[in-house]
């Protein structure tokens, strides 16, 4: 074959080959591309001439591969995943305005400090959307979610953005007493995470005293515990920056087990892969 012969092979002749040779038919490679059947036989036919070889036996009651197209096909099918999944990277979704959903604690105690990595020249302006509770993950795909579970979401993309573990801490001046911490007031927060009642249970600890204050969101929880009201089970990745600087202090080398933690999630309408990559390595990154 010359090389003359490959020359300029228009791109639309090869997909129309890979499209009838992965399905078998010229009919269902038609109903693929949005094509007509006679468009995918005629683009079939001048590829062949094109290239000198036959890539199709035609049948009475259809057509297959010929012994050259079998052998060309996987060649032609990897190329263009390479060149779609390249494209959707390069010049993809590329997005100057993202927007961020995930609860105030997590943009307070994770997100915020990260944010100074993302590089200047990406251009890009972030906006967050509060929320309180984990909500329903599949509405409005333009949006970049954070939520915590298992990670059983049905988004293209998704990475943790930490392990997961819980312990007891508290202010280090409710620690004036000879008391065990067992016995300091506690604090509970309302959510996904594991409570008091999972910490008695892995711990053997009593579930009493029963806490007064409860709060709905791991930062109100937080400021409650560093004022000194109580001892609060804390996400300790949460809390670095607390019993870095001495503000709180861990009570328990034990530690909650959980497979849950928040996930970053996002569709391929809400970034480009390139600004998936940026992103999720921005805010998975230790601080």
């Amino acid at each position: 074959m010359s090389n003359l012969q490959l020359d300029n092979l228009p791109l639309e002749w090869i997909r129309a080959f890979e499209a009838a040779g992965r399905t078998g038919s010229f009919t269902a490679a038609a109903a693929e591309t949005g094509l007509t059947q006679s468009a995918i036989s005629q683009r079939i036919g001048n590829l062949e001439r094109q290239i000198g070889t036959a890539l199709f036996l035609r049948q009475a009651r259809g057509v297959i591969l010929t012994v050259d197209g079998e052998t060309w096909l996987p060649y032609v099918s990897s190329a263009l995943i390479s060149l779609r999944r390249s494209s959707e990277a390069l010049f993809g979704v590329q997005r100057k305005h993202l927007t961020i959903s995930a609860t105030a604690s997590v943009i307070e105690l994770w997100i915020a400090e990260r944010l100074q990595q993302i590089p200047a020249q990406e251009h890009i302006q972030i906006s967050f959307k509060s929320m309180v509770l984990a909500s329903d993950v599949t509405q409005q795909d333009d949006i970049i979610k954070v939520r915590y579970g298992g990670g059983d979401w049905p988004q293209h993309y998704k990475v943790p953005l930490y392990k997961e573990e819980i312990s007891p801490v508290a202010a280090p001046g409710l620690l004036q007493t000879p008391k065990p911490w067992q016995t300091l007031p506690r604090l509970n927060l309302s959510g996904p995470r594991p409570g008091w009642k999972d910490w008695a249970d892995q711990t053997g600890d009593p579930v009493t005293p029963v806490p007064m204050f409860r709060f709905d969101a791991f930062s109100s929880a937080l400021a409650a515990a560093r004022a000194g009201l109580g001892v609060v089970l804390a996400s300790l990745p949460l809390c670095q920056e607390d019993l870095q600087s001495g503000r709180l202090v861990r009570l328990s080398q034990d530690s909650l087990t959980t497979r849950d933690t928040n996930w970053l999630l996002a569709s391929k309408e809400s970034l480009s892969q390139r600004q998936w990559s940026m992103l999720s390595k921005t805010l998975t990154r230790p601080g």
